[in-house]
C-alpha cells in the first residue's frame, strides 16, 4: 500500500486509473488520463530519473514534472501523460520500415543533445561499476537474460562475464545516451517521436549503447518474445541501413552483454 502526498492526492483528484505491466522494470506506474505516476524503490537510479528528466525539458520530448515526493524508501514521480503510443504497438510493428526510419530519428535527436554542460554521466567508468554492483550483490536477473550468454557456450557467471567486460571495454564515441532504448520507452505519434520514457539511464554514454540495446529490442518485438504474434519479413539491419552506417558488431555485441548485468 502506498501512502501519497496531499500535492500528488490534489492533483490527481479522484481521476480513473490503470496499472502499466509493460517492460522489465520494478516500479509501479500507474496511468491517469493525462498523468503518470510512477513509484520506485529509492536508488541512485530512480533519483537520476528525475533529475536528468529536468534537465531535459527544453531539450527533448520528455513528459513534464507534475510533482516528485521522497520518502525514507520510495520515490513518487508524478509527470504528465507523453502522447501517442509505444513504438512497439501494433500498427507501427506493421509497418516496420516506417518504424525503423522512426527509431532512427529519435536515435539522431538524441545525439544532437549538446552534451557540454551535461553532468550525467553514464559511461563504462559509471557502468562497469554499477554492474560491478549488481554483481557482487546477486541482482542479476538471471530468467531474463540471452540463452546464450550463460552456460555451456557462454560466460560461465556473472562474474565471469563482468572481468571479460571489463577487460574488453571498447573506445567510447560520447553522445546524449537514454540509456535504455527498447521500444516500449519510445513513443510515436503518427510519423513523428511523441516522447520518451524510463530515462533513469540516460546521460553522457557511447552512442552504440542504445543503438545496440535498439536492435536487440526490435529483433525481440518483431520474433515474439513479448507476446504471442510473430511479425514476418522483418530485416532488423534496416536499422543501419536508416542510420547510414556500417554496424560495429563488436561494440553491440559488448553492450548487449553488458546490459544483462542490469
Amino acid at each position: 500500500m502506498f501512502i501519497l502526498s496531499d500535492k500528488i492526492k490534489n492533483l490527481i483528484g479522484n481521476e480513473s486509473f490503470s496499472y502499466d505491466d509493460v517492460g522489465m522494470s520494478d516500479s509501479t506506474v500507474i496511468i491517469f488520463i493525462d498523468k503518470v505516476l510512477k513509484i520506485q524503490t529509492v536508488s541512485e537510479e530512480s533519483e537520476h530519473e528525475y533529475e536528468v528528466m529536468k534537465w531535459l525539458q527544453d531539450k527533448l520530448p520528455v513528459p513534464g514534472i507534475l510533482a516528485y515526493e521522497k520518502t525514507d524508501d520510495k520515490n513518487y514521480l508524478l509527470m504528465t501523460k507523453v502522447p501517442g503510443e509505444m513504438s512497439c504497438a501494433d500498427q507501427y510493428m506493421r509497418n516496420p520500415e516506417q518504424l525503423v526510419n522512426l527509431l532512427a530519428e529519435g536515435l539522431k535527436m538524441l545525439w544532437k543533445v549538446d552534451i557540454s554542460n551535461c553532468t550525467y554521466m553514464h559511461r563504462l567508468d559509471e557502468k562497469l561499476q554499477m554492474a560491478k554492483y549488481n554483481v557482487q550483490n546477486n541482482l542479476v536477473d538471471m530468467d531474463n537474460v540471452e540463452l546464450e550468454t550463460f552456460g555451456e557456450n557462454g560466460f560461465q557467471s556473472p562474474e565471469h562475464l563482468l572481468k571479460w567486460l571489463i577487460t574488453n571495454r571498447p573506445e567510447e564515441e560520447l553522445v546524449f545516451s537514454h540509456g535504455d532504448f527498447c521500444l516500449p520507452n519510445v513513443f510515436l505519434s503518427g510519423k513523428k517521436i511523441s516522447g520518451y520514457i524510463d530515462l533513469g539511464r540516460a546521460g553522457i554514454a557511447d552512442r552504440w549503447q542504445d543503438i545496440a540495446l535498439c536492435y536487440r529490442s526490435l529483433l525481440h518485438n518483431f520474433e515474439g518474445k513479448y507476446c504471442d504474434k510473430k511479425y514476418q519479413g522483418f530485416r532488423a539491419d534496416i536499422l543501419f541501413e536508416k542510420l547510414d552506417i556500417v554496424p560495429d558488431w563488436d561494440k553491440i555485441r559488448y553492450y548487449i552483454l553488458l546490459d544483462e548485468l542490469f
